[in-house]
């Protein structure tokens, strides 16, 4: 029952009471950038999650068996950044060979995934205490965390995307076109995730 408990507590929260766009404003480049058309907003979502899975299971099993080991913790920010960048350029080049409409639809926003916070963050944050149970997270829990966190990020892409092409057709004060909508529509977002701050399916250790 607990380990039932942990992983939708992980999932929940990752997903909304964390977002990493619309609760911790982290990775809003590319969520700007990318979020004009849904087709292209689902792309750069998709690789996001798959970018941040493969990035938390590298990122955790280096943490622990080398960087903790040999004592060299104070690196983990310098070799996250590396192992990310490396697997950013796998998904690349593999959308470039397999999808070359939906590479030059992400265009720069691809590469940007390489220096993307979110992505960093949700490595970082693999790293410490799951606040559920007290303890480090475990291989498992910082896949579950990278995924859903992955799947946030997508989440608030393709809403922002869908309000975006709703307001290409609505008729806007000429000076909030284009960008400064764009901010109003993500601040509104913002606040209504605000609402899941305060769910609390589940009690963690020691609350």
């Amino acid at each position: 029952m607990n380990n039932i408990a942990n992983i939708i507590s992980i999932s929940i929260g990752a997903v909304f009471i964390n977002n990493f766009i619309l609760s911790k404003f982290l990775g809003l480049c590319p969520f700007f950038g990318v979020s004009k058309k849904l087709s292209s907003a689902t792309g750069m979502g998709m690789a996001v999650v798959f970018v941040m899975a493969i990035a938390s299971s590298f990122t955790w099993v280096i943490n622990r068996f080398i960087l903790i080991p040999y004592d060299v913790a104070y690196l983990q920010t310098i070799i996250f950044i590396l192992v990310i960048a490396a697997l950013v350029q796998l998904v690349e080049m593999a959308l470039q060979k397999y999808s070359p409409s939906l590479y030059e639809a992400l265009g720069i926003y691809l590469p940007l995934i390489t220096t993307n916070c979110a992505v960093l963050g949700v490595a970082l944050i693999n790293t410490g205490v799951n606040t559920f149970t007290g303890e480090p997270y475990t291989f498992f829990e910082s896949l579950l965390n990278g995924v859903m966190s992955g799947v946030g990020f997508m989440l608030a892409l393709l809403l922002m995307a869908g309000l975006r092409e709703k307001l290409e057709f609505s008729n806007i004060p000429k000076g909030l076109e284009g960008l400064p909508i764009a901010f109003i529509t993500a601040g509104l977002m913002a606040l209504s995730f605000l609402g899941f701050a305060g769910l609390n399916f589940f009690s963690p250790v020691g609350g």
